[in-house]
């Protein structure tokens, strides 16, 4: 079955035939995705993901979670959102083995420090895909790490038999909380003191970066990286109408409560490069002049959002904002 069409003319995206296909926890599919012909695929570091055009047409970004140093296939981990807006859904529920997907090369915006000599590593849930190749990469140059990998249960982890190989015993840490937020894992042993040449790495849900966002505000500038993914809780605000003018140009651009930003740039010939769509790759990262801008992204810190601006979710505050386009 072929879902490539509708993109096959994009230079950037390889045609990759699906390898294998297996179910790795509840609800959780893991893809093999590699050459028809079995040619090696492009190297990538851990951390780096791909976007892929799922069989409704849709653009999504997932980690690579496979070993970085196999360039025979790629892997990534699909988890099926029954109430996501359908790219999971038609992965998990169309896509076979012998299938072929168009896929991006790698682009990696959460990798690991050369300067570290010490990883500890956080994700929660689905989270573990970067983190996975994270601990891949790091056990094959016997470099220093820990895991500590948060789920409800056993059934609903990924990776669960493949992270408890014995010589990952003391390096790898799972906990489950049975969706009892009482019984959620304390961090604050973790990071109550920081450690020289240690970087820390988190992805998972937005409750769970934002607990080690606050119990790392004492780390060394720098040490701490986040991977988001999933829709931001204020992407569900109500939206209204607003203006952008582009400043390049002086063109004025209606924006209605019904689209995005993104697509209002598209329907009037103004390019901006974009991925996933869901405010989590930062590709459509663009300079904001003036305006106050409604921020709904996962990507942007607080410094670069007074200049900066996802335009496929973000919105207006102010009547209108002034982009430099």
């Amino acid at each position: 079955m072929e879902f490539a069409e509708a993109a096959a003319q994009e230079p950037p995206f390889l045609n990759l035939q699906v390898l294998k296909r297996r179910q790795i926890a509840q609800g959780i599919v893991l893809f093999a995705l590699g050459h028809h012909a079995g040619e090696s695929l492009p190297e990538f570091t851990a951390g780096a993901h791909i976007t892929v055009i799922t069989p409704a047409g849709m653009r999504r970004n997932y980690s690579l979670c496979g070993n970085p140093f196999d360039a025979s296939h790629w892997q990534i981990a699909v988890k099926r959102e029954g109430f996501g807006r359908g790219g999971s859904i038609s992965l998990a529920d169309q896509v076979q083995e012998g299938d072929s997907l168009l896929v991006s090369a790698p682009h990696n915006l959460f990798a690991l420090s050369a300067k570290a000599r010490r990883q500890i590593l956080i994700a929660g849930g689905i989270g573990i895909t970067p983190i996975y190749s994270m601990v891949q990469q790091l056990q094959s140059e016997g470099a220093a790490f820990t895991l500590h990998y948060c789920t409800r249960d056993p059934a609903g982890t990924a990776f669960f038999d493949e992270l408890q190989r014995a010589d990952l015993a003391g390096k790898v840490h799972i906990h489950h909380d049975g969706g009892d937020p009482a019984r959620a894992f304390d961090f604050w042993p973790v990071f109550e003191r920081p450690q020289a040449q240690t970087h820390i790495y988190c992805c998972g849900p937005a409750s769970l970066m934002d607990s080690v966002r606050d119990m790392t505000g004492h780390w060394q500038p720098g040490s701490v990286h986040f991977e988001s993914f999933g829709p931001s809780p204020t992407q569900f605000a109500v939206n209204r109408d607003f203006s952008v003018r582009l400043n390049k140009t002086g063109a004025k651009i209606q924006v209605t409560a019904g689209q995005s930003l993104l697509e209002a740039l598209r329907a009037r010939g103004v390019r901006v490069p974009s991925s996933c769509e869901s405010g989590t790759c930062g590709s459509c990262k663009t300079r904001l002049l003036a305006g106050q801008a409604d921020h709904r992204d996962l990507v942007l810190g607080e410094e670069e959002r007074a200049g900066h601006i996802m335009v496929c979710v973000s919105r207006a505050m102010d009547e209108e904002l002034v982009l430099d386009l």
